[in-house]
C-alpha cells in the first residue's frame, strides 16, 4: 500500500463502497480502510451452504421503487424478487387472525398519524407519549418498535421518526442483498485489516495511524458506526466534541436475528409470518421458510435483543426454539437446527445495529454529516435525514461525501 492518497476513506460498509464508487470516476487516488477482513459491513450475507444465503444483516430493500441500489443491481443482473413481504399481508399472519391484523394496522396507522401531527405542532418529542390509551395494542406498538427503530419508544424522537422517508415497497435479493451490494464494490480500492487509529488533521496534510503505518491524505471520509464516534474509537486531533455530542444523540439500536433450518420444513408453511407472541414487547418475530427455502427467520429488537445477547450465545436461538415449539406443537419445535446467530451489540466494529435519534436530537444528524474543514468528511446511515437505518441511506450519505469532497479538493 502506498503512502500517499487524494482521500481515504474509512470503512468498507454501503457508505464507504458507494464514496469510493464515485471517487473512482475521478482522476484522484483513493483507498478504503477496513478493519476487518470483509467489506459490507451491516450489509453481511453468509452462504450458509450454497443453496441457501441468508443476510445477517439488512435484508430487505425498503422503499425499492424509489432505493437507488434497485437500478445499480438491475444494471448488473442481480436477481431480484418482488413478493410483497409475508408481515404485511393480513392472510400470511398465524398469530393474529385477519380482522386482527387489519384493527392493528389501523392501529399502528392511527399511531404514526398522531406522531406526524405533534412532529407538526411542536408536541412532546418523545413516540412514547403519544401511545393511545386503551391497552388493546400497546405491546405489539412496542413491540414494532422494537423491530423498527431498535429501540423502545420512549427513546425515540417524533421529529427524527416523522422525517423518515419510506415508500412501503419492499423486494429481496435472492441471493442475499449483502451479497448484492458487495457485487458493485470496487475491491482493488480496499484494505482489510487496517483498522484507522487516529486522524492527524492539524497540519496541511492529514495523517493517519492504521494498523499498517501512517499515510497520508488531502481529505478522509469517516463512515464507521455512529457508535464508534460515541465511544471515539478513531481519535480525531484537534479533536471533534460536536461529532462526539451528535454521534450520542443518534445511538445504535439493537436487532439481531437467529436462523432455524428445520429438519421437516413442511411443518411450517412457505411465506407466513408469527409473532412468538400478542400480549408483550418481548417477543420474536418469525418469517417462515422465506422465498420457499427450508429456514425459519426469527428477529428480536430493541432492550429484549440487548436481555438475550447479555444472556450469551445460544440464548436468542432457545428463546426462539420455545416460542415455535409452543405456536406449532413440541415436535415442530425440537425439529430445528441452528444455522446461524447474529450479536451485533458485540461487533467491535459496528456495536449495534441501526440509528434512531433520542427525544431532543433529531438535529443531531446534520451536525454529524457536516464537513470540517473542508478536509474531514462523514457518511453512514446515521447521517442520513431521510432513509437513517436502512444500506440505501448509507449508499446515498456515501456518495453525498465523496461529492463533499470532489467539491472541495476542487476549489483548492
Amino acid at each position: 500500500m502506498q503512502d500517499r492518497f487524494d482521500v481515504v476513506v474509512i470503512g468498507a460498509g454501503a457508505a464507504g463502497l458507494a464514496a469510493a464508487a464515485r471517487l473512482s470516476r475521478s482522476r484522484l487516488s483513493v483507498v478504503v480502510l477496513e478493519g476487518q477482513g470483509r467489506i459490507g459491513g451491516r450489509a453481511y450475507t453468509l452462504a450458509a451452504r450454497p443453496d441457501l444465503p441468508i443476510d445477517l444483516g439488512c435484508g430487505w430493500i425498503h422503499s425499492a421503487d424509489r432505493n437507488p441500489l434497485t437500478a445499480l443491481f438491475e444494471r448488473e443482473d442481480i436477481p431480484l424478487d418482488r413478493t410483497p413481504p409475508a408481515w404485511g399481508r393480513p392472510e400470511a399472519d398465524l398469530s393474529l387472525s385477519p380482522d386482527e391484523a387489519r384493527a392493528f394496522q389501523q392501529a399502528l396507522n392511527a399511531f404514526e398519524a398522531r406522531l406526524a401531527e405533534a412532529a407538526k405542532t411542536g408536541r412532546e418529542d418523545r413516540a412514547s407519549a403519544h401511545l393511545p390509551r386503551q391497552p388493546r395494542w400497546l405491546p405489539l406498538l412496542e413491540a414494532f418498535s422494537a423491530y423498527y427503530n431498535g429501540a423502545p419508544l420512549s427513546q425515540i424522537s417524533v421529529q427524527d421518526y416523522g422525517a423518515f422517508i419510506d415508500t412501503g415497497v419492499n423486494w429481496r435479493a435472492p441471493e442475499g442483498y449483502g451479497a448484492a451490494i458487495c457485487a458493485l464494490a470496487d475491491r482493488s480500492l480496499v484494505v482489510p485489516h487496517c483498522a484507522v487509529l487516529s486522524v492527524d488533521h492539524s497540519g496541511p496534510e492529514i495523517r493517519l495511524e492504521t494498523a499498517r503505518g501512517r499515510i497520508t491524505a488531502r481529505a478522509v471520509i469517516t463512515t464507521v458506526s455512529s457508535a464508534l464516534m460515541a465511544r471515539e474509537a478513531i481519535r480525531f486531533d484537534p479533536p471533534l466534541p460536536a461529532k462526539t455530542d451528535a454521534a450520542q444523540g443518534v445511538p445504535l439500536g439493537l436487532a439481531n436475528k437467529v436462523f432455524l433450518s428445520p429438519t421437516a420444513p413442511a411443518d411450517f408453511p412457505r411465506e407466513h409470518h408469527l409473532r412468538g407472541a400478542v400480549d408483550r414487547a418481548e417477543t420474536g418475530s418469525y418469517y417462515l421458510r422465506p422465498l420457499g427455502r427450508p429456514v425459519i427467520e426469527a428477529f428480536f429488537g430493541g432492550d429484549h435483543a440487548r436481555a438475550l445477547e447479555a444472556e450469551g450465545p445460544g440464548a436468542a436461538a432457545a428463546f426462539a426454539q420455545e416460542e415455535l415449539a409452543r405456536a406449532f406443537g413440541a415436535k415442530a419445535g425440537g425439529r430445528l437446527r441452528l444455522v446461524a446467530e447474529t450479536r451485533w451489540g458485540d461487533d467491535p466494529y459496528v456495536l449495534g445495529a441501526y440509528s434512531h435519534a433520542l427525544p431532543g436530537c433529531a438535529a443531531a444528524r446534520q451536525e454529524l454529516a457536516a464537513s470540517v474543514d473542508g478536509r474531514l468528511f462523514f457518511a453512514g446511515e446515521a447521517t442520513s435525514a431521510t432513509a437513517f437505518s436502512t444500506a440505501h441511506g448509507a449508499w446515498e450519505s456515501g456518495l453525498r461525501a465523496a461529492n463533499e469532497a470532489l467539491a472541495a479538493l476542487e476549489r483548492r
